[in-house]
């Protein structure tokens, strides 16, 4: 058989509610074995300080994303970031067809490096804004954790790209997996090749750059 494109879109509404799950346990968790952590926090950084250091570690989730994909044979001329927040996301994507390897290892570093390792270095060592950090990290993995447990369980010879829409992304296979439901996921349409524009290497939308501002300018009134 013919390889396609296998097109699948990740569910914004599933996504969300994940998130949130995933945030809230990794909280609860936190107040077990740091119960003075919110206080803490509060007490020591402002509303503002908080905002921008988060906007940075989301751009490190995108960054290890990349360091995965070029570490497992991606070429980093094909990598390129973005900000996307009317989608809800930071996003780092490797327009080239990369292997099931490759793909499997770039979905877990952020959670695994920044997620799990500061989580726990942080409680050790009761650090309540890296705390904070990868507690909203962990949650901000919940696409990729979705991911990861879909493209898992497919044919280890299938072949993963990403193209212009950062919520989306095709499997290329010649086999029909039209078939393979998973949660969080939606089969959208099969290829044969796929579209891939120019985009700048760094890429922010227009309505994040106003979200942003937006959110700057609130932090600063709250902190006067």
């Amino acid at each position: 058989n013919k390889k396609k494109y296998y097109i699948y879109q990740l569910d914004i509404k599933i996504l969300n509610i994940g998130c949130i799950i995933l945030t809230l346990i990794a909280a609860l968790i936190s107040f077990i074995f740091y119960p003075n952590y919110l206080i803490n926090l509060l007490d020591k950084y402002s509303y503002i300080v908080i905002l921008i250091v988060y906007l940075i570690y989301m751009m490190l989730h995108e960054i290890l994303h990349s360091i995965a994909y070029v570490i497992y044979g991606g070429n980093f001329k094909k990598i390129v970031y973005g900000i996307c927040l009317e989608k809800g996301v930071f996003y780092c994507l490797c327009k080239q067809n990369i292997n099931k390897n490759n793909i499997l290892h770039s979905l877990l570093y952020p959670l695994i490096w920044i997620g799990f390792a500061t989580y726990i270095i942080a409680i050790i060592y009761k650090l309540p804004l890296l705390l904070t950090l990868s507690i909203f990290n962990i949650g901000g993995c919940i696409g990729d954790i979705l991911m990861f447990m879909f493209i898992y369980k497919l044919d280890k010879n299938i072949e993963f790209s990403e193209y212009d829409n950062p919520i989306s992304f095709g499997i290329y296979t010649n086999k029909d997996i039209t078939k393979e439901k998973h949660f969080g996921l939606n089969y959208i349409e099969t290829k044969n090749t796929l579209e891939r524009n120019d985009y700048k290497k760094i890429k922010v939308t227009k309505p994040s750059i106003i979200i942003i501002v937006i959110l700057i300018v609130l932090g600063i009134v709250t902190s006067i």
